[in-house]
């Protein structure tokens, strides 16, 4: 069985990278394919200053970059490709890419998740010409400009703070009345005097055309119904994220939002061989060092398991 792979990596986020390195230094050669966006959603942050080890801080794509050669150090093979289908009904498992077939004994699933859109056509319309899903790729383009971010989590205070950068007035928009935020991001946006706030309501369209880009927001009040323009330059949506694991439905357990379910204290899924790790498993922290920690156990638990 020398074409089975002992351990295959589906993502490249600090999960991911995490699991090749551990697999790769255990001599287990793991391969790993980076999926759309390699590197993950750090890829598409500034800086990162919460991670041990860096004391300055570090850029969110120079720390991947570190990850990946890394990984690559110890022998992981990584190919800048995208999974199309997984067939888990047997050992070894069969992973699709493209016309492409590869067999593993052992898969480590580290997926991530995804920017939730609002899915109004106008979003659709505009994304890229003045709407944005990421404020640290598109934030520069707005210097002395007016934007608005919708949401009110951890994400959207984050988003808001950093466009606050360059931008000359950030508002908020949120359909509740008060934060979901942690009260350290909370705090930091409510001090903020380059951020506003529009309470209770929610986006009903986004004004603007592909050719001159976004003019205004009409927002809905959540309580009248009644409707109101709001001009700026560029809206941002920060209403939270999608864990990627529709690849994966027909075989692995998910919970109501579609995070996969592991067994606790472990990144095994419900098929033995079959593991997950970071984002794509985690509701509550959905931070770099616990997808990293969580690779870890991936890793781990895949080693232990071929030894078994």
């Amino acid at each position: 069985m020398s074409n089975v792979h002992q351990v295959l990596i589906i993502g490249s986020g600090p999960a991911g990278y995490t699991a090749a390195i551990y697999s790769a230094r255990a001599n287990l050669r793991p391969i790993l394919f980076t999926g759309p966006q390699p590197g993950g959603q750090l890829t598409i942050t500034t800086e990162v200053d919460n991670y041990p080890g860096f004391a300055e801080g570090i850029m969110g794509p120079e720390m991947m970059t570190i990850l990946k050669r890394q990984a690559e150090r110890f022998g992981t093979q990584i190919i800048e490709e995208q999974i199309t289908r997984v067939d888990f009904s047997e050992s070894p498992f069969k992973i699709y890419q493209g016309n492409e077939i590869h067999l593993s004994k052992t898969v480590i699933i580290a997926t991530g998740a995804s920017a939730k859109l609002l899915h109004l056509p106008s979003e659709k319309a505009l994304m890229g010409h003045g709407v944005s899903a990421c404020a640290t790729c598109d934030g520069f383009f707005y210097r002395g400009k007016e934007v608005v971010v919708i949401g009110g989590g951890d994400t959207a205070m984050e988003e808001a703070h950093f466009l606050t950068k360059f931008a000359k007035q950030v508002t908020v928009i949120h359909r509740r009345d008060s934060l979901r935020a942690s009260k350290i991001m909370q705090d930091r946006a409510l001090n903020n005097p380059k951020i506003k706030f529009i309470w209770n309501h929610e986006v009903d369209e986004i004004v603007g055309e592909q050719t001159t880009g976004v003019t205004g927001i009409r927002i809905k009040n959540t309580q009248t119904h009644t409707l109101s323009l709001v001009a700026c330059d560029g809206v941002f949506i920060a209403i939270g994220h999608q864990p990627n694991s529709q690849l994966f439905k027909d075989y692995i357990t998910r919970d109501a939002h579609d995070y996969i379910i592991v067994d606790k204290g472990s990144s095994k899924t419900n098929i033995p061989g079959v593991f997950a790790c970071g984002d794509v498993a985690d509701a509550v922290y959905r931070q770099a060092i616990t997808a990293a920690g969580t690779g870890c156990m991936a890793a781990i638990d895949a080693e232990r398991f071929l030894n078994h």
